[in-house]
């Protein structure tokens, strides 16, 4: 499995073992995010979910506990989720495959191991991911970055393109124009977030007051939703 480019997010609140286990994902090739209490998680998440390939979620976290850190996630994302916790109890371990974990890992395990159970998910996630994304009359095909409304495909720009996939892939999720600015744009643009009512104007235009999914949130930004239209 290529390591190089996948982005893992480590939620960890224990310094040793975060440092211990950063250092070797980027030894192996991973970029890497880290968190060390479950708010913490959620903000970074939130803030990033479009860069993250695979998260590895301690289960006992302190502020927001790392089960409800996962349930918020599933709300949004199928990302990849491995927990990792000391809690080894088949009831426990039920819990977290419950909540939507896509692997359960107890607390020591073999580095190596868990390299093994990453490259296993990541592979199948890379499969996944040529897949059509569909909300309602919306069809986005990531392979080909085609975008189709009511079986029409749209003529967009790649900026157009990038933001609409920004916003199907945070459906629900209020977001910030500076937030929306810094995941589509990057944080080293300079331009205001004026540049990001512009392009939204444009997508609206060309989807049509018939499918109203991007909407305003005044005084903050913007929320996608797919919802029916009379």
């Amino acid at each position: 499995m290529e390591a190089s480019g996948k982005m893992i997010f480590l939620v960890e609140d224990d310094e040793k073992l975060r440092k211990t286990l950063g250092s070797f994902l980027e030894a192996s090739g991973y970029q890497l995010m880290t968190a060390a209490d479950g708010r913490e998680a959620l903000d970074v998440y939130f803030a990033n979910n479009h860069k993250i390939d695979l998260i590895l979620l301690d289960g006992m976290l302190p502020k927001v506990d790392g089960f409800d850190v996962l349930k918020t996630i599933r709300e949004y994302s199928d990302v990849p989720v491995i927990m990792i916790t000391a809690r080894e109890s088949e009831e426990d371990q039920l819990e977290g495959l419950g909540v939507g974990a896509d692997n359960y890992i107890t607390k020591p395990f073999p580095l190596r191991v868990l390299r093994a159970h990453m490259e296993a998910l990541l592979r199948r996630s890379s499969a996944s991911q040529s897949a059509a994304i569909v909300r309602k009359a919306l069809r986005i095909e990531p392979e080909e970055r085609r975008i189709y409304l009511d079986g029409r495909q749209l003529a967009v720009t790649p900026r157009e393109y990038d933001l609409l996939l920004y916003f199907v892939q945070n459906e629900r999720v209020v977001l910030k124009r500076e937030a929306i600015l810094d995941a589509v744009w990057g944080f080293d643009y300079e331009g205001g977030t004026r540049t990001v009512d512009t392009i939204v104007k444009q997508l609206r235009k060309k989807m049509t007051d018939h499918y109203p999914y991007i909407q305003s949130v005044y005084g903050v930004g913007y929320r996608f939703e797919a919802v029916d239209y009379e």
